[in-house]
């Protein structure tokens, strides 16, 4: 082995000498997105409790925050949005709402159904949360060129695509 291979890459070989008859070659993308989606999260969730969120806290937040003024969602709307059940938006709001950063509210339109929106405090803690996030994220991609990031984000949509999603 180089001095190149990873922890997969080990995997990959072990396969190759116990299943030689099986392709294992997925195992070198599945098993790498794996434990690169368990390193982001790892990182994700540092920045996000510097915060004093989780990260559906956050989700919440910045799903209302792009939404755009007066950022408003009703729940259902927020749980489509960040594609969580609406009980498991509801116990977010209520941590979010017990901090001061949403306040609930009856629809102007129609006085049984509820409005979550940010506060002055939400929106300035989203507003600074989501900075410090996209300087992480840069961060966390400063291994690949911009033209391999390109290629990284279409190859991820396409696959997602033929994943149905």
């Amino acid at each position: 082995m180089t001095g190149e291979d990873d922890h997969v890459d080990r995997i990959l070989a072990q396969w190759a000498t116990e299943r030689p008859e099986l392709d294992v070659s997925p195992v070198g993308v599945i098993g790498r997105l794996h434990r690169i989606a368990d390193r982001l999260r790892v990182e994700l969730v540092a920045l996000y409790e510097r915060y004093g969120l989780g990260e559906g806290e956050f989700d919440v937040l910045a799903t209302l925050r792009r939404s755009g003024e007066p950022y408003e969602l009703a729940p259902g709307a927020l749980a489509q949005r960040t594609m969580v059940t609406t009980g498991a938006v509801s116990k977010r709001l209520d941590r979010l709402e017990a901090a001061g950063l949403i306040r609930r509210r009856s629809s102007e339109l129609d006085g049984r159904s509820r409005v979550v929106g940010l506060t002055e405090a939400g929106l300035a803690v989203i507003d600074e949360a989501f900075a410090a996030h996209m300087r992480n994220e840069a961060r966390l991609l400063e291994g690949l060129d911009a033209a391999q990031r390109a290629q990284l984000a279409d190859l991820l949509k396409t696959w997602m695509r033929a994943l149905g999603g």
